[in-house]
């Protein structure tokens, strides 16, 4: 079993909820104290961030509302789950859709948006996450909210299926975005494929895949994966003392900062306080 802990960026397949991935990580690191950032949906694959040991709780602090996605969206048809593993409602001719239009109504999404969350998202209703009201039958009614698309790219039309880039904040589905495509162009519309590419600063390219993993298990170490994430100081001994108890310290912060011991030991992160730096976590 190990305690060493550190990060761990995986490439999850598909078919797999992130408490499978999260499951299968389990086994391979021989430790029960593994968690995950940023729900992925069964269907979908791409970038989860997991943390093992004591990285855990470095997962809750990591800036994780940058988010980027390539999608694959189906018109002509709507569906129960606004993807492809719902039930098709409905089925509409896409004859006079052109490639044009399908740019044009696109557009009306890029920048801050109101966007109804998909039926079956995580979100809250009366206590209950939606998606389990839904699939036990039940109708809900979500409110709208806030969110930014900051860029929202077409990369491949061959209609009805439409290929697209999206660059957008931590809350916005893709596949709300598919369903109120659809529904702008009059023919409905589902998503079909879905890929996280980059969350934060964590960029598939640097994701491991479960059979990578299973062959030589990596992990990014808490101390890197902290100074990688995070504005970092390096404090004299005493200061490190302090740290190590969660003492307030005479710093000048602007953000969540990693601090560091001499030896280049991660401590902890310090928040801005009350004209000093206050300890958000300790980590020794």
């Amino acid at each position: 079993m190990t305690d060493v802990s550190g990060l761990v960026v995986v490439d999850k397949p598909g078919g797999m909820t992130s408490h499978d991935v999260v499951s299968r990580v389990r086994r391979l690191a021989g430790t029960r104290k593994v968690g995950h950032a940023g729900t992925l949906d069964p269907m979908a694959t791409g970038v989860l961030v997991l943390g093992l040991n004591r990285a855990t709780r470095l997962l809750g602090h990591l800036t994780l509302t940058d988010k980027r996605y390539d999608a694959t969206v189906r018109l002509g048809a709507t569906t129960t789950t606004d993807d492809a593993e719902g039930e098709i409602l409905e089925t509409r001719p896409t004859d006079d859709l052109t490639d044009d239009g399908v740019r044009v109504a696109l557009a009306a999404y890029v920048g801050e948006i109101d966007q109804v969350p998909s039926a079956v998202s995580a979100v809250k209703v009366g206590g209950k996450r939606a998606y389990v009201r839904v699939r036990a039958g039940e109708s809900v009614d979500l409110p709208p909210r806030q969110v930014t698309v900051h860029a929202l790219e077409v990369t491949g039309l061959d209609l009805p299926d439409v290929r697209i880039s999206v660059h957008c904040s931590s809350g916005t589905y893709v596949r709300a975005l598919a369903r109120d495509l659809g529904a702008a162009l009059g023919v409905g519309g589902h998503l079909t494929a879905l890929r996280r590419t980059a969350v934060g600063p964590f960029d598939v390219s640097a994701a491991s895949t479960l059979e990578a993993l299973t062959e030589a298990f990596t992990m990014t170490p808490i101390a890197d994966a902290a100074r990688a994430s995070f504005p970092a100081l390096d404090l004299d001994q005493d200061q490190a003392r302090a740290v190590r108890v969660g003492r307030r310290l005479d710093l000048p912060l602007s953000a969540t900062t990693a601090l560091f011991a001499p030896e280049g030991e991660f401590l902890a992160l310090y928040g801005p306080g009350d004209g000093d730096a206050r300890a958000l976590a300790v980590f020794v």
